[in-house]
């Protein structure tokens, strides 16, 4: 019996011990750096999109192929019963999502009436299906498909003969994926602040007179974020910012000449800086919830704070690029 015993605590040690590894976030990566090496080991020319196509890649497969793989679609344990890292995966693939999109419909097409890339085409919807989706097809090998296609566009528009594939750096292409961007943080900090719970008010017509709506709604309510889901949000938030402040080094480089133009390069630095201190390590062994003004912390309120902070500087450079 002793035995039996024995082995139980050492099953249960060793999940222990592999949660605990595998709950580790993904560190940084240089994404001018990477880009760079693959072009040397490929064989191809550091052209404009080539930054940001790779840094897509790139963030897609360390969701693949970081320490205990995929585990947001996973059924078994340990990994059936962590909720952080499936939570930060699912931030991360956000992002993927909003950039695979503005990849097909902007930044691949030189005008609204032009036709989309075949390989975007294809590795956009890729990433759509659930990603918590484990049977025939799972969610891992529809993204590794997507990669697949993204790496075809990759080849495509490095290929000097190939001038029907194209990566446009243009300040409307950049503007349209950045208010996808500032749509993604403005929910994250809404989401990260009903962690102490707010009594808001209805804004949802405001500045409209004629505006109209499909069914009535109470002129205020109370939001407040489950106790059970506020590590997720927060772990969400970690995960999602870690894949944007990846996209915008990347658009720092393919669009310079752009940001260089409008006087907009300070702005990016800005909202890089901001979204760095969200990446900070938390020394805490649990996400506190603490009262605003309270004894204890409130890691959701902090991480708000940074997040409002990027989403605000995320619009004044939209505005920015939409100036003349």
């Amino acid at each position: 019996m002793g035995k039996v015993w024995a082995a139980l605590a050492a099953i249960l040690l060793l999940g222990y011990g592999l949660a605990i590894y595998w709950s580790a976030e993904p560190e940084q990566f240089d994404v001018v750096g990477s880009a760079q090496r693959h072009a040397e080991q490929t064989n191809t020319q550091l052209v404009t999109g080539y930054v940001t196509t790779h840094t897509l890649i790139s963030v897609s497969q360390t969701l693949l192929d970081k320490p205990g793989g995929y585990l947001s679609n996973d059924v078994l344990p340990p990994s059936v019963i962590m909720d952080n890292m499936p939570a930060w995966e699912y931030g991360a693939l956000e992002m993927v999502r909003d950039m695979a999109l503005s990849m097909r419909k902007d930044f691949s097409r030189s005008q609204s009436q032009s036709t989309e890339h075949p390989s975007l085409k294809k590795a956009q919807p890729q990433f759509n299906i659930s990603s918590t989706a484990w049977l025939w097809p799972s969610a891992e090998g529809e993204y590794r498909t997507g990669i697949a296609h993204l790496n075809d566009y990759l080849l495509q528009i490095s290929n000097p003969a190939d001038q029907g594939s194209q990566f446009y750096a243009r300040a409307d292409n950049l503007r349209g994926w950045l208010k996808e961007a500032e749509k993604r943080l403005g929910s994250l900090s809404q989401r990260l602040s009903a962690s102490v719970g707010q009594d808001r008010l209805n804004t949802d017509l405001a500045g409209d007179s004629a505006a109209n709506q499909a069914t009535s709604a109470a002129n205020h309510h109370e939001v407040k974020t489950s106790w059970w889901k506020i590590d997720d949000v927060f772990y969400e938030s970690r995960g999602a910012t870690w894949a944007l402040l990846h996209f915008l080094r990347a658009v720092e480089y393919d669009f310079a000449d752009v940001l260089e133009k409008k006087n907009a390069k300070v702005s990016l630095q800005q909202i890089i800086r901001e979204l760095e201190a969200t990446q900070e390590t938390v020394w805490s062994p649990m996400i506190l919830n603490g009262s605003g003004f309270g004894l204890v912390a409130n890691h959701s309120l902090v991480m708000a704070n940074y997040i409002s902070r990027a989403n605000a500087a995320l619009i004044e450079l939209s505005e920015l690029l939409a100036q003349g």
